[in-house]
């Protein structure tokens, strides 16, 4: 459970949109043979795969830019490729989904691939196309003076190490100096033994065998090895370390403290890319002001979802708010929305292939023929969407002694019902906006209407839609509610 859900809503739903995150590293291009396994070749004791489909992703660094853009913000991302065709294919992958990549050629240097080859979702073979030495010194000299420029235009800065030789120690030293003199946060994914390079970073996320390596203790001793990260934490000026666990979730260990966010239960069938994930999660969860105690927790939550794909995959903001819908339903707050945050979230119904059923109206004094309207208008798809009048919008269509209760107040005991998936106010003569902007699969409308007097009802019909009337429940109104509680059947 996230504790701080409203505030991560927010984030997702628009906040985090316009930071931009600069990631600098190894990046590389991950290619897929997916095939069966049906006999054992008579050359030699291996596996014969018939190849039935190939596909290229980006990876390493370049992974965690497609987890950044797929989360909704901006991304810059640096690297180096060789002038071959590989860095053509990795740079088209990239550029098709917006991330900004601005590569240093280095001649006579292959573009880091790796070709997995797999069975069903079993990996039988991986082939690596590599050089792990360095670079020469005039790369990255070039290198360093494009880090410097950019560093100051952007939100945070994200060093993804895969040691194929970006991020030599000269790189880290200089790309954190010019961090900490513009005031933007630094985080690392590491790869080197030593974590020496990245001293002054704000947070650094190896997983356990990374820490362990790092410390040189056991990751078996759990206490002794997060004792050893929290006095490292104090060593190299770092304001923590975010230490990803697996299954058991991430340890977020400061040099006075230890706070640990447990993962949840998730079916997994690849962990390759799950590393990109957290920390593009945790950048745009720093950048924005949020704690890192609910940042990991978030994290935690967008790691769960891509160890349950094959091959490096980046999460993508509709996966992770169909992911939080649960938890969004047990607390009303999260159910009232602007129409600007309403529409991400109605882009993640839509993602996963639900319908969306809206209706609309004053809803002053909630009453039994409005609840069985509503129940009634959920049973026509999969979300209910609820657009309430605005109070000054009340006043207007039934007097200025209207509403007897507020907007908010309405909107939240509406976001209290089980059946209605979220609330927007509009002040409006009519819903049309809304409609136009949420393009509902039905409207749903009171006995009271006929189908040509509904607002909005040719629209939906123009993109496939339909307007469903629904009978009144006789014997019940705001009115008669009013003049029973006044005693006289007028409003006073």
């Amino acid at each position: 459970m996230i504790q701080n859900l409203h505030r991560v809503m927010k984030l997702i739903e628009g906040d985090w949109c316009p930071t931009h995150v600069l990631v600098l590293g190894d990046m590389m291009l991950d290619r897929y043979i997916w095939g069966e396994v049906e006999r054992i070749s008579p050359e030699a004791p291996v596996p014969v795969v018939r190849a039935l489909e190939q596909s290229e992703r980006p990876g390493g660094a370049a992974n965690v830019a497609m987890n950044i853009v797929g989360l909704g913000a901006k991304v810059t991302l640096f690297g180096f490729c060789g002038d071959d065709a590989d860095r053509l294919c990795l740079h088209h992958a990239l550029e098709k989904e917006g991330v900004k990549c601005e590569s240093t050629l280095v001649a006579g240097f292959p573009t880091t691939s790796k070709l997995r080859i797999l069975a069903g979702k079993q990996q039988i073979l991986r082939l690596d196309r590599e050089q792990t030495t360095g670079y020469p010194q005039q790369a990255y000299t070039e290198f360093i003076e494009k880090i410097e420029a950019a560093v100051p235009t952007v939100d945070v800065i994200v060093l993804s190490d895969y040691a194929k030789g970006a991020l030599s120690e000269l790189v880290c030293e200089r790309t954190i100096e010019a961090a900490r003199r513009s005031g933007k946060p630094v985080l690392v994914d590491p790869k080197q033994r030593s974590f020496a390079r990245y001293r002054g970073a704000n947070t650094i996320c190896p997983n356990l065998a990374e820490l362990a390596a790092a410390t040189g203790i056991s990751g078996k001793d759990r206490d002794a090895l997060f004792t050893a990260g929290q006095k490292m934490v104090a060593e190299l000026g770092l304001d923590c370390l975010t230490v990803t666990m697996g299954e058991k979730g991430i340890a977020l260990l400061r040099a006075d403290s230890q706070f640990l966010a447990p993962a949840a239960a998730r079916q997994v069938f690849d962990v390759s890319g799950a590393g990109d994930t957290v920390i593009a999660t945790l950048a745009l969860a720093l950048a924005t002001g949020l704690e890192m105690e609910t940042a990991i927790e978030l994290a935690n939550v967008a790691a769960g979802i891509v160890v349950g794909k094959v091959g490096t995959v980046p999460v993508a903001r509709d996966e992770l708010l169909m992911t939080l819908t649960p938890e969004i339903g047990l607390r009303t707050q999260e159910k009232v929305l602007s129409l600007e945050a309403l529409t991400v979230r109605v882009s993640a119904w839509r993602s996963a292939g639900q319908k969306i059923v809206f209706t609309n109206g004053c809803f002053d004094l909630l009453h039994t023929g409005h609840v069985m309207l509503l129940e009634q208008a959920r049973r026509e798809g999969d979300r209910l969407i609820v657009a309430i009048n605005t109070d000054s919008s009340v006043r207007n269509l039934k007097g200025p002694q209207r509403p007897v209760v507020g907007e908010t107040e309405r909107a939240r005991i509406l976001a209290a019902l089980g059946v209605v998936d979220a609330v927007v106010l509009f002040s409006d003569p009519t819903p049309l906006r809304l409609v136009n902007a949420l393009r509902p699969d039905v409207i749903v409308k009171g006995g009271d209407y006929s189908e040509s007097s509904v607002v909005g009802a040719r629209e939906v019909k123009s993109w496939g839609g339909r307007v469903r009337i629904v009978p009144l429940v006789e014997g019940f109104s705001t009115t008669k509610l009013i003049a029973k509680a006044t005693g006289n059947g007028e409003l006073t």
